[in-house]
Protein backbone atom coordinates (compact mmCIF):
# COMPACT_ATOMS: atom_id res chain seq x y z
CA UNK A 1 0.00 0.00 0.00
CA UNK A 2 1.37 3.40 -0.36
CA UNK A 3 1.51 6.21 2.34
CA UNK A 4 3.09 9.62 2.37
CA UNK A 5 5.92 10.12 5.27
CA UNK A 6 6.90 13.61 5.62
CA UNK A 7 9.24 14.88 8.22
CA UNK A 8 10.16 18.26 9.03
CA UNK A 9 12.87 20.80 10.75
CA UNK A 10 15.69 19.14 11.71
CA UNK A 11 13.63 15.62 11.48
CA UNK A 12 14.03 16.01 7.46
CA UNK A 13 17.64 14.88 7.53
CA UNK A 14 16.63 11.14 8.65
CA UNK A 15 14.59 11.05 4.76
CA UNK A 16 16.81 9.99 1.97
CA UNK A 17 19.26 11.87 -0.07
CA UNK A 18 17.24 13.73 -3.05
CA UNK A 19 14.18 13.75 -1.13
CA UNK A 20 12.16 16.71 -1.70
CA UNK A 21 9.72 18.96 0.05
CA UNK A 22 10.66 17.09 3.34
CA UNK A 23 8.13 14.06 1.85
CA UNK A 24 8.68 10.90 0.43
CA UNK A 25 5.70 8.66 -0.99
CA UNK A 26 6.22 4.73 0.01
CA UNK A 27 5.17 1.49 -0.61
CA UNK A 28 4.77 -0.03 2.85
CA UNK A 29 3.40 -3.84 3.96
CA UNK A 30 -0.50 -3.73 4.98
CA UNK A 31 -0.59 -3.19 8.54
CA UNK A 32 2.58 -1.35 9.36
CA UNK A 33 2.24 1.01 12.40
CA UNK A 34 3.03 4.30 13.07
CA UNK A 35 5.75 3.43 15.17
CA UNK A 36 6.96 0.68 13.09
CA UNK A 37 7.27 3.59 9.93
CA UNK A 38 8.76 6.07 12.01
CA UNK A 39 11.93 3.16 13.57
CA UNK A 40 12.07 2.39 10.13
CA UNK A 41 13.92 5.75 9.51
CA UNK A 42 15.59 5.48 12.56
CA UNK A 43 14.00 9.02 14.10
CA UNK A 44 14.56 8.80 17.10
CA UNK A 45 11.24 8.43 19.97
CA UNK A 46 12.04 11.52 21.81
CA UNK A 47 12.48 13.25 18.61
CA UNK A 48 9.04 12.28 17.06
CA UNK A 49 7.26 15.12 19.12
CA UNK A 50 4.45 16.02 17.20
CA UNK A 51 2.97 12.90 15.15
CA UNK A 52 0.10 13.62 13.04
CA UNK A 53 -2.29 10.84 10.40
CA UNK A 54 -3.86 12.94 7.88
CA UNK A 55 -4.15 15.73 10.47
CA UNK A 56 -4.64 14.26 13.22
CA UNK A 57 -2.74 14.07 16.70
CA UNK A 58 -1.61 10.64 17.15
CA UNK A 59 -0.48 10.50 21.15
CA UNK A 60 2.89 8.49 22.08
CA UNK A 61 0.87 5.79 23.48
CA UNK A 62 -1.20 5.10 20.57
CA UNK A 63 1.50 5.00 18.04
CA UNK A 64 2.27 1.28 18.04
CA UNK A 65 -1.13 0.32 17.55
CA UNK A 66 -2.41 2.79 15.20
CA UNK A 67 -1.93 1.09 12.00
CA UNK A 68 -1.65 3.20 8.93
CA UNK A 69 -4.55 2.64 6.08
CA UNK A 70 -3.74 3.06 1.81
CA UNK A 71 -3.28 6.73 1.14
CA UNK A 72 -2.47 8.01 4.60
CA UNK A 73 -0.06 11.20 5.34
CA UNK A 74 2.18 10.20 8.11
CA UNK A 75 3.92 14.03 9.59
CA UNK A 76 6.17 14.25 12.32
CA UNK A 77 7.55 17.40 14.07
CA UNK A 78 10.27 17.41 16.60
CA UNK A 79 10.07 19.84 19.76
CA UNK A 80 10.02 23.16 19.16
CA UNK A 81 11.10 25.85 21.08
CA UNK A 82 10.84 29.33 21.11
CA UNK A 83 9.80 32.63 22.95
Amino acid sequence: MKVTFKLFASLSDYLPAGTRDNRIELEVEDGVSVAELILRYRVPQRSAHLVLVNGLFIPPAERAQRRLQEGDELAVWPPIAGG
